[in-house]
């Protein structure tokens, strides 16, 4: 099958998502779409995300014809993916989530951070996935306002001052007991930021992040469909947004280290 996969997100926080199906599905070519102009995704409404959402997938299905969707935002799943995959059932749909699940099984201190948007822990999906967890540990949740956008504008003093203020939001971080020793980073931007939440929060916590569980899920989907790619050859990577294409395109060098086509 030679379709493309496509992958979609409000900004360049998918490329975290799009660099492990990358080393999971090297052969598979990949349109990756970033709805730049309205980035960030998390601090807007449920509607418009919703609106959103459906119009990109709309057109990475309709007119790029791609075999598989990967929702590479928590905001955007977490709005939209019951509505997209009732609008187009034929279509293998993946979504992203916090590693809350994941986290409570490493948690050693019972303990775990939830760094994310606001628009993600206020989702219905979040507060069911989040109460459902709750007997097997204590989530401390803290919006992130402002974080994604400093990622997509690659500002490191304001990236630092506010990965400062959100971890040290969350109180005592370690492996003592009643500290927390497992953070999720629950926005696909995050792991961009992870060297610094990572040096902030100190020896003994871990970071959980979605990208790698996503990849695994993309290939047993297209193994059980029977739309893995044939060939040995690297697959294309074609990169479009709705903002500023030059932006995106240095994002993905940076992120990735790997050409791309317009």
């Amino acid at each position: 099958m030679t379709a493309p996969i496509g992958v979609f997100d409000s900004g360049i926080g998918g490329l975290s998502v799009l660099r492990a199906l990358r080393r999971e599905l090297p052969h598979e070519d990949v349109v990756y779409f970033a709805d730049t102009a309205w980035v960030p995704y998390g601090e807007r409404g449920d509607a418009f995300v919703l609106e959103r959402t459906l119009a990109v997938a709309q057109a990475l299905i309709e007119e790029r014809g791609i075999k598989l969707l990967v929702v590479a935002c928590n905001t955007a799943t977490a709005s939209a993916i019951a509505a997209l995959r009732a609008r187009w059932p034929q279509v293998p749909i993946v979504g992203v989530e916090p590693a809350l699940k994941p986290a409570a099984q490493a948690t050693r201190t019972k303990r775990v951070g939830v760094l994310a948007t606001r628009g993600t822990l206020a989702s219905a999906k979040f507060r069911a996935l989040h109460e459902s967890l709750a007997s097997q540990a204590t989530f401390v949740l803290q919006p992130c306002d402002g974080l994604a956008a400093a990622i997509e504008a690659d500002d490191g003093p304001r990236i630092e001052a506010l990965c400062a203020q959100y971890v040290g939001a969350l109180g005592p971080l370690g492996n003592a007991p009643g500290c927390i020793d497992t953070v999720v980073l629950g926005c696909t931007h995050y792991p961009f930021a992870s060297p610094v939440i990572e040096r902030l929060a100190g020896p003994g916590v871990t970071l959980l992040e979605t990208g790698e569980p996503v990849a695994r899920q993309t290939r047993r989907l297209l193994e059980q469909a029977g739309l893995l790619g044939p060939g040995d050859a690297p697959g294309r990577l074609t990169l479009s947004c709705s903002g500023s294409q030059p932006a995106l395109e240095a994002a993905a060098g940076r992120w990735l280290g790997e050409r791309t086509e317009a």
